[in-house]
C-alpha cells in the first residue's frame, strides 16, 4: 500500500515518524512524504488511498508560518467524502483552531501536561485493536477536546492526569477517518503494540478491514 505522510513542525521533527514508520515497510507499505507544507497540493493527495496527517500547523520545523488555510481543510474534507482514508497521529491532531478539519477529526488536542508515564488501554473486542495490549511509555499524554457527533472511541491514555480517548474512529461521506494520540517519542511509535495498531489504523483507513 503506498501512503502519502505529512510530516514535521515547529514541536515535531520528521525524524520520529521515520524512524516509526520505518518498520512497516516490512508490512509491504511505501511512505511518500511531505515535510514542507507548502508542497502539499490536493491533487497529489488524491493518488493515495490513505493519507497519515502527522504535522501540525507549521510549514516546516523552522517555520512556524500556519500551512492550512480554510482552502486545504475543504480538500481534506472532500478526499475522505469521496472515500479516501486519512489517519492522523499526535501533532496531527493540533487545530483546535480550525472550522473544517477540526469536525473531521471528531477531537483536537487542547494542551498537555509534561511528558510522563502514559498507559494506552485498547477496548476490548474492538477490530481496530486486534493482537494490542496495554503498554506503558514515556509520552505527552495530550488532552483533548471532542466534537459533538459520534465518534468510536478504541483506545484510552491514563495517567497521573486523568483518562483520555487515545484513538477514535470516523466515517465521513464515504472514507473513513482514524486518530491516534500517543507518539512524541519514537520509542512510543515502535512499541510492538503501537505498531500493531499503526498496522491496523492504515489497514481500516483503506478500507481492508
Amino acid at each position: 500500500m503506498r501512503v502519502l505522510v505529512l510530516v514535521d513542525d515547529h514541536w515535531h521533527p520528521e525524524s520520529v515518524v521515520r524512524e516509526g514508520l520505518a518498520p512497516l515497510e516490512d508490512k509491504g507499505y511505501v511512505f511518500d512524504w511531505i515535510e514542507d507544507g507548502t508542497e502539499w497540493a490536493a491533487e497529489r493527495m488524491a493518488d493515495y488511498p490513505v493519507v497519515v496527517l502527522s504535522k501540525s500547523n507549521n510549514v516546516t520545523q523552522a517555520d512556524k508560518t500556519p500551512w492550512v488555510t480554510p482552502e486545504v481543510e475543504q480538500a481534506f474534507a472532500d478526499y475522505v467524502r469521496l472515500g479516501g482514508g486519512l489517519l492522523a497521529t499526535h501533532s496531527g491532531t493540533v487545530y483546535i483552531g480550525t472550522d473544517t478539519l477540526r469536525p473531521l477529526l471528531g477531537g483536537t488536542f487542547i494542551e498537555h501536561p509534561p511528558q510522563c508515564e502514559v498507559t494506552v488501554s485498547p477496548q476490548s473486542g474492538h477490530p481496530l485493536v486486534a493482537g494490542v495490549s496495554s503498554f506503558t511509555t514515556e509520552d505527552e499524554h495530550y488532552q483533548m477536546q471532542m466534537e459533538d457527533g459520534v465518534v468510536d472511541v478504541f483506545l484510552t491514555s491514563t495517567s497521573e492526569h486523568g483518562t483520555q480517548p487515545a484513538g477514535w474512529t470516523r466515517i465521513e461521506g464515504d472514507g473513513r477517518v482514524c486518530v491516534l494520540t500517543p507518539g512524541h517519542n519514537a520509542e512510543v511509535w515502535l512499541t510492538p503494540a503501537y505498531q500493531v495498531l499503526l498496522d491496523n489504523a492504515l489497514r481500516w483507513c483503506a478500507g481492508e478491514a
